[in-house]
């Protein structure tokens, strides 16, 4: 239904600023094509894709690729889906959007809108390995009767390290975790040497957030928040 996973899109009033922050975290740069009008540009560690849009748009989107787009859009009628973005024409290019029931935002691009990078998805930022975009849902049934359809396969439930509801697919995991863990969307890392990784974080001068996730042992793990307000959680060991 979505096509293949492009970046997760995200709004920045000052895009140096945005860049300067994941650069410092190990993240590289790609190159941009010129789709957009706006300042828009692409940071990567090899398997996650950030894409840093200075105008205002839904932030964070999950946005992906799909070629012909405009010729699907039956596809998501027949699901229920009602499209807040439908830009659709020969002459323009082609991209819809849509929020899922927890109004977390979903875009599908027509194509590409940075090249490929020669960076390994095993060449992790410094950061650690980029596990999945959680987002919170009040109902996790819900999530995945939405979610599903579009591509995505659940897994079971798990409450380590808090209460979560993983979803694969080839090229993104996401999951779904209670909004008391946290009430917004996290970009999740993991690193069996994490507590490390922090700490050499902090001593270059990294600033980490107060507000971490209840439950989660603050000399092991950590929160950042980005300056365009994206969170990204540390976690020491693997999900």
């Amino acid at each position: 239904m979505l096509g293949r996973f492009h970046e997760i899109s995200v709004a920045t009033t000052d895009i140096r600023a945005s860049v300067e922050f994941y650069e410092r975290l190990g993240f590289i740069q790609a190159t941009t094509t010129d789709t957009w009008s706006h300042p828009y540009g692409v940071l990567t560690d090899g398997r996650l894709f950030l894409g840093l849009h200075q105008r205002r748009s839904p932030s964070p989107a999950v946005t992906c690729v799909r070629a012909g787009i405009a010729e699907h859009l039956g596809e998501f009628e027949a699901l229920g889906i009602g499209l807040t973005v439908c830009r659709t024409g020969a002459d323009i290019f082609n991209e819809i959007g849509f929020r899922d029931p927890f109004g977390q935002a979903i875009a599908v691009l027509e194509a590409r809108t940075y090249s490929p990078v020669a960076r390994l998805a095993s060449e992790v930022s410094r950061c650690g390995y980029f596990d999945e975009l959680s987002m919170p849902a009040t109902d996790f049934e819900a999530a995945r009767a939405f979610w599903e359809p579009l591509g995505f396969v659940a897994t079971d439930e798990s409450d380590i390290p808090y209460v979560h509801l993983p979803l694969t697919s080839d090229y993104l995991n996401i999951a779904f975790h209670r909004p008391r863990t946290l009430d917004r969307p996290m970009l999740v890392f993991s690193a069996p040497d994490m507590p490390a990784r922090i700490a050499q974080l902090r001593d270059s001068g990294v600033e980490f957030s107060d507000e971490l996730p209840r439950g989660l042992n603050t000399r092991e793990n950590a929160l950042l928040e980005s300056p365009e307000g994206i969170s990204l959680l540390l976690l020491h060991g693997e999900l």
